[in-house]
C-alpha cells in the first residue's frame, strides 16, 4: 500500500512538473523585449519612456528609467483567464496615472505566478485585492498605449488566443459598460468597452484606422521579422493557436 501511495504521489508531482514546464515563462532577449515593449508607443514618445523587462525567475525588473511618466513592458500573464500559458505576449504602455495603478496588477500577477501561485488562485487573489482596495483605480482620465504591430493574447469575439495586428488605445473607464456609451455589439470599428477581469479594470477601446495600422506594420517590418524569427507563434502569418 505504501508503495502504491508513493507511486501515485510521484506521478502527480511529475505531471505537475511537466505542466509547469509547459507553461513556464521564458526570457526574451533584452534588446528584442525592449523594442517590443516600446513599439506599443508612438515613436515620438519612446525615448522618454520607462521600460521593465521580465525576469522569469523573479518578476519584472527596471531596465530603463524614463522621464515622461510613461511605462512600457510586455505582459506575459493574462490573469483574468485563470489559464497560464507560455505564449502570451502583449506589449503595452501606461501613462503616469496607469503606471501608479494598473501597472502594479500586471507586475504582481507575474511575480505571484513565478512564486508558484496557481492560475485560479491568482485570479481570485487579484479580484480580492480590488475588493479590499489594495489595488486602486486611476483617479483621473488617462490611457494605455497599445499601438504595437503585433500581439498574442485572448481576444474577442471568440476568446481564443490569436496572433494579430490590433493597434489601439485603451482609455480608463472603470465600471463603464457598452450600454453606457451606446456601443453596438461587435462593432469594433468604433469605441467599445472591454472589461479586463473586473469592472474596475475596464477600458474604452478605440482601434486605429486601417491606413494608420498599415503604416505601423510597414514601419515595424524589422521588428516583426525579429519576433517571427524568435518564435513562430509571433509570426503574423502563423495559423498556430
Amino acid at each position: 500500500m505504501k508503495r502504491i501511495i508513493v507511486v501515485v504521489v510521484l506521478t502527480i508531482l511529475c505531471d505537475a512538473g511537466a505542466q509547469a514546464a509547459g507553461t513556464a515563462l521564458e526570457q526574451m532577449p533584452d534588446k528584442l523585449e525592449t523594442q517590443f515593449a516600446l513599439s506599443a508607443l508612438p515613436p515620438a514618445m519612446r525615448e522618454q519612456a520607462t521600460v521593465y523587462l521580465l525576469d522569469p525567475k523573479k518578476g519584472y525588473r527596471l531596465s530603463r528609467q524614463g522621464t515622461s511618466g510613461v511605462t512600457c513592458l510586455v505582459e506575459r500573464t493574462a490573469w483574468e483567464q485563470a489559464d497560464f500559458r507560455s505564449d502570451i505576449y502583449v506589449p503595452l504602455c501606461y501613462d503616469a496615472e496607469g503606471s501608479k495603478t494598473f501597472l502594479q496588477v500586471i507586475m504582481d500577477a507575474a511575480t505571484l505566478r513565478i512564486q508558484g501561485m496557481g492560475a485560479i488562485a491568482l485570479k481570485a487573489e487579484i479580484e480580492n485585492r480590488y475588493k479590499n482596495k489594495t489595488y486602486k483605480i486611476p483617479k483621473q482620465a488617462g490611457l494605455s498605449y497599445m499601438v504595437a504591430p503585433v500581439m498574442r493574447t485572448w481576444m474577442l469575439p471568440d476568446w481564443n488566443v490569436h496572433t494579430m495586428p490590433m493597434p489601439h488605445l485603451m482609455f480608463y473607464a472603470a465600471n463603464l459598460t457598452n450600454e453606457d456609451i451606446g456601443a453596438a455589439p461587435n462593432s469594433f470599428s468604433y469605441p467599445f468597452v472591454f472589461k479586463e477581469g473586473v469592472v474596475e479594470q475596464s477600458y474604452m477601446i478605440q482601434l486605429l484606422g486601417e491606413a494608420e495600422k498599415a503604416k505601423i506594420l510597414a514601419d515595424e517590418k524589422s521588428l516583426l521579422e525579429d519576433l517571427c524569427a524568435y518564435r513562430d507563434f509571433l509570426c503574423l502569418a502563423s495559423k498556430k493557436h
